[in-house]
């Protein structure tokens, strides 16, 4: 098995660099977009994404925390309901904040339609992580979990000796 620790030192600085580079590149696309249809169609687009991103949070966020709670109560396991409820929240942070990459990646994943190819995306991602970092997830049951003896109650018969005593209390 790999040391997972290895990957995972490499995980803050990567996320560092990646944090500043987006934000560049949303200065450089705010820059262009400002010099070429003006700076106040520019701030109206922005506080109009920013509006759209809000309600779009309050609504879907609605559905998909409805949905979870569904599941919970049907019983089932909800891991597609809580990747929606994560995407949702994720989408509409990056709506509200100001830029169009992140404007861009927002609506992908809180519009219903284009929200499960970013589920499918993000399902790929922690599977290759998963096996990356060595963990073998066949020996998990969603039923019983990793730690669970799968087993049935018998109920005991009755004794064979008709004159003996039922046995009763704790048995030593």
């Amino acid at each position: 098995m790999r040391n997972p620790q290895g990957a995972y030192r490499l995980l803050l600085p990567a996320m560092v660099i990646a944090f500043i580079l987006v934000s560049v590149a949303e200065v450089w696309l705010l820059t262009i977009v400002g010099g070429w249809i003006g700076i106040p169609w520019t701030l109206a687009i922005l506080i109009g994404e920013a509006l759209i991103g809000s309600w779009l949070l309050r609504n879907e966020g609605r559905k998909s925390w409805s949905a979870l709670v569904q599941a919970y109560e049907a019983g089932r396991v909800p891991t597609g309901q809580l990747a929606d409820a994560a995407l949702v929240l994720a989408g509409g942070i990056m709506l509200i904040l100001p830029g169009f990459f992140t404007d861009v990646i927002g609506l992908v994943f809180l519009l219903p339609f284009t929200r499960p190819l970013a589920r499918r995306a993000l399902g790929w991602v922690v599977a290759r992580s998963v096996a990356r970092a060595g963990i073998d997830v066949r020996r998990f049951n969603a039923r019983t979990g990793p730690n669970v003896v799968p087993g049935e109650v018998v109920e005991p018969t009755k004794q064979s000796d008709p004159g003996s005593e039922p046995i009763s209390g704790e048995i030593e």
